[in-house]
């Protein structure tokens, strides 16, 4: 029998957490009930006392309830939470995690299902699901359902809601993935307009043996990449699409942050990095660009989309930026330029051609990278495949030389 581990304030709703704890219960599930209220009394016995969160959390119930300061309490609940339910997965009593909740109950369940690792199930029911939840879900795989109406009594609406609920968490705590062997990973990043040559690249990368995992470099996508390296789990990386650091130097809106790069540096895992898409910054649509970039060089890729082009400065800059980054790996590392673009739109005849843009890069880039890190420039653009094809057989080269080196 599998168990879920129901996280919610059951002081304020009890009636809503009984139900969904009967509706998983009726799916043949087991359920262990955590309480984070912090109002009253819960409407039904838990599992895992408030009092118990708190004490996870570095608090004391009694002091979070005399302060009466609602962010104070939170913020020690989802501590507490996020302790108690890694806890519960470490020792191997949990199979999947649901909580139902407002603005306040989805950051204390959300900040707990963050600290389970990707794959274990997470359900959340939310009143804030229909809008911007990146940061509730930040770089986990927690589902975000729609509540529909406030978690607030048992209805014809919310009746059917928290049952599909309960039907979708004890799915997928049922869930049997057959695991695809011990093949090392190699992490590779992509978007739209590198599409091509990761695909290529992923074929070589396959054909030697790996397993390649694929991240969308939109932000959310570089994060995760970094995330995911740091557990030691990727033993190389392709980077052909470091696009995300055009946006953070911009402020554009698929920014990854500035710790973009760190995790593989620090790692020491061997990677090759390529400049695909820093020839683009992206923001939504034309009317959500700053002002200050009036009069810039724009591409519409859909109507929710718009990419400005790179100036030559800019370019500059991000050609040392990423000379900082690289001088800082403990591995083997190689740097690939495509001299004939790249991106599908940085190509002769394409708007956002600028070969005095991949000069200024190609330029600081070699000024500022220690001579130790090889540099290949290469005529073709990225998406080419005799380009994608050298920066993946050199991405394998590399794991050998470092694996020579190991057994030496």
């Amino acid at each position: 029998m599998k168990t879920v581990a129901i996280l919610g304030a059951l002081d304020t709703k009890g009636a809503d957490f009984a139900y969904l704890k009967a509706e998983i219960a009726r799916r043949g599930c087991a359920t262990l009930v955590i309480d984070f209220g912090v109002v009253g009394s819960p409407g039904f016995a838990p599992d895992i006392t408030s009092a118990e969160v708190a004490t996870a959390g570095g608090s004391a119930l009694g002091d979070l309830i005399a302060h009466g300061d609602r962010g104070e309490a939170m913020a020690a609940m989802g501590r507490g939470a996020a302790a108690l339910v890694r806890r519960l997965h470490s020792e191997g009593r949990i199979d999947a995690i649901i909580s139902m909740g407002g603005g306040g109950g989805t950051s204390v369940a959300t900040a707990a299902m963050r600290a389970l690792p990707i794959g274990f199930p997470k359900l959340m029911v939310s009143t804030v699901a229909g809008g911007d939840v990146s940061g509730f879900v930040g770089i986990s795989d927690i589902v975000m359902m729609p509540a529909i109406l406030d978690v607030n009594g048992v209805n014809r609406i919310s009746r059917r809601i928290y049952a599909n609920a309960a039907g979708a968490i004890c799915g997928m705590a049922g869930v049997e993935v057959q695991q695809s062997g011990d093949k090392p990973v190699i992490a590779v990043t992509m978007f739209g307009n590198t599409t091509r040559a990761v695909n290529h690249a992923k074929g070589v990368l396959e054909a030697a043996g790996y397993e390649v995992l694929v991240f969308h470099a939109t932000g959310t996508g570089g994060r995760q990449m970094e995330a995911l390296i740091a557990t030691g789990m990727i033993s190389a990386v392709l980077d052909l699409t470091t696009t995300e650091w055009a946006d953070e130097l911009l402020g554009g809106v698929l920014s990854a942050g500035p710790t973009r790069l760190d995790a593989a540096a620090a790692a020491g895992i061997p990677q090759v990095v390529a400049p695909g898409c820093l020839d683009m910054c992206n923001f939504w649509a034309q009317e959500t660009v700053p002002e200050r970039y009036a009069g810039r060089l724009f591409y519409e890729w859909n109507p929710n989309v718009t990419l400005m082009r790179t100036t030559p400065d800019e370019c500059a800059q991000l050609g040392g930026i990423i000379a900082h980054k690289l001088n800082a790996a403990h591995g083997r590392v190689a740097v690939y330029i495509p001299r004939g673009g790249w991106s599908e739109i940085d190509l002769p005849g394409k708007p956002f051609h600028s070969p005095e843009a991949i000069e200024a890069f190609a330029r600081t880039l070699h000024r500022e990278l220690l001579m130790t890190i090889p540099v290949v420039e290469m005529a073709q653009d990225i998406n080419d495949p005799e380009f994608a094809g050298a920066a993946a057989n050199a991405l394998l080269d590399l794991i050998k030389a470092a694996a020579s080196e190991a057994t030496s």
